[in-house]
């Protein structure tokens, strides 16, 4: 079945802004360690130095050695014309390198929608990554609606990631089984698909990343695969970055899960699902972080948000943890957060 379940919203009321500040009664629980990475080339004893093992390729590292070249981002159809934007369909096509020595490629058709602020431009542009919907149930633009008009209406190009699987983007069968990897591709090709294009008016400098739930994890995940991306991120409601969490909190227990069949369970291959989460790897991020989270969601429990903010933190991160009364799903303060979320982006893409 899925890797992670989470579903999708926004909002919330009271903010405090935090380096490792959690919820009252949270005590952390779970992996909150700042795990280091795996070792690359450390000497022995005698003072011989010892070859790193081979990057495995379904692995966030393998993520990382791969080439991605996205491009042919084309406006469909208008969805809807206000007096601050136009909303069309697109897709856009993910290329990304495979194989041992990366001579392969494989390159997907990803649908989304994409929000154009009226005016000129250039404008600062943001890619969302939504949160966990059935792909069965799945319509093109779904899970972000509200926030991708809340960043048009002031200002930004809104980038609204379907990924493979969902509504028109081409399947992969493989895509369970990779541990939905491909998802981060699609996000990453989708910023250099943005910015390829001569149709919409991107400037090149100034784009973000932001992510719900499932979503939150995909861009941490790109963060880690490719870092200077993007000028800023901000993961919402995010899954934990540490995959066996997930693997307790949402497929535990499902004998036919693709990637449980394929490649065992946290207990039985630690190894693997270390690899395939990003907290190993979060020396590696390079963009400033603004997480936000719900001090009663009970599909992602805040310990998870606090876990990662002191990963993060620990690992050099330039991030912050805003706290908000409101759950995973994010309604009362909804307006609250994007408003915190929008001068993040501001302050940070300049």
């Amino acid at each position: 079945m899925l890797l992670v379940l989470a579903l999708v919203a926004a909002g919330c009321s009271t903010t405090e802004e935090a380096g490792g500040a959690r919820p009252a009664g949270s005590d952390g629980a779970g992996p909150t360690g700042t795990a280091a990475p795996s070792p690359e080339g450390q000497p022995s004893e005698g003072g011989a130095t010892i070859d790193a093992e081979p990057v495995r390729p379904v692995s966030v590292l393998g993520l990382a050695e791969q080439r991605h070249r996205g491009d042919r981002l084309r406006l469909g159809a208008v969805r809807e014309q206000t007096a601050d934007y136009t909303s069309y369909d697109v897709t856009y096509r993910s290329r990304s390198t495979t194989g041992p020595d990366q001579q392969g490629e494989e390159s997907w058709t990803i649908s989304g929608v994409l929000n154009v602020p009226t005016g000129r431009g250039p404008f600062p542009a943001v890619v969302l990554a939504h949160g966990y919907i059935d792909p069965a149930i799945y319509e093109r633009g779904q899970g972000m609606t509200r926030e991708r008009g809340y960043l048009a209406g002031r200002g930004y190009i809104a980038l609204h990631v379907d990924y493979r699987n969902h509504a028109a983007s081409d399947d992969d069968p493989d895509y369970q089984r990779e541990m939905r990897l491909g998802y981060t591709a699609d996000v990453i090709n989708a910023v250099k698909a943005l910015r390829s294009s001569r149709e919409v008016p991107v400037d090149d400098d100034r784009v973000a990343l932001f992510g719900r739930s499932m979503g939150g994890g995909v861009i941490l995940k790109a963060l880690v695969a490719e870092p200077g991306l993007v000028g800023a991120a901000a993961p919402w409601a995010s899954v934990s970055s540490w995959e066996a969490d997930n693997y307790r909190q949402f497929i535990r227990g499902d004998p036919s899960d693709s990637a449980m069949v394929s490649h065992g369970t946290p207990a039985q291959n630690p190894q693997f699902w270390r690899e395939n989460s990003s907290r190993p790897y979060f020396d590696r991020i390079t963009e400033p972080v603004l997480m936000v989270h719900g001090r009663f969601d009970d599909t992602c429990p805040p310990p998870w948000a606090t876990a990662t903010q002191r990963a993060l933190v620990a690992a050099g991160v330039d991030s912050r943890l805003q706290w908000y009364d409101d759950g995973h799903a994010f309604g009362p303060a909804f307006f609250a957060a994007m408003d915190r979320t929008v001068r993040f982006f501001d302050a940070q893409l300049g």
